[in-house]
């Protein structure tokens, strides 16, 4: 039975898959969505809206 990674790597290999795989390469190559990803992964892990 395949792990995780070797899922996620033949998922990259479907059609599909690259074309998630451009449009994140194109949002992280993008200043503003940068900043928007950063700030969601900092509310993610607690750090964001005053909770420290």
């Amino acid at each position: 039975m395949p792990g995780i990674l070797s899922k996620i790597a033949m998922f990259a290999r479907t059609p599909q898959g690259r074309r998630l795989t451009r449009q994140a390469k194109r949002a992280a190559s993008d200043p503003r969505k940068r900043a928007q990803a950063k700030q969601a992964l900092s509310r993610l892990r607690g750090r964001g809206q005053g909770r420290h």
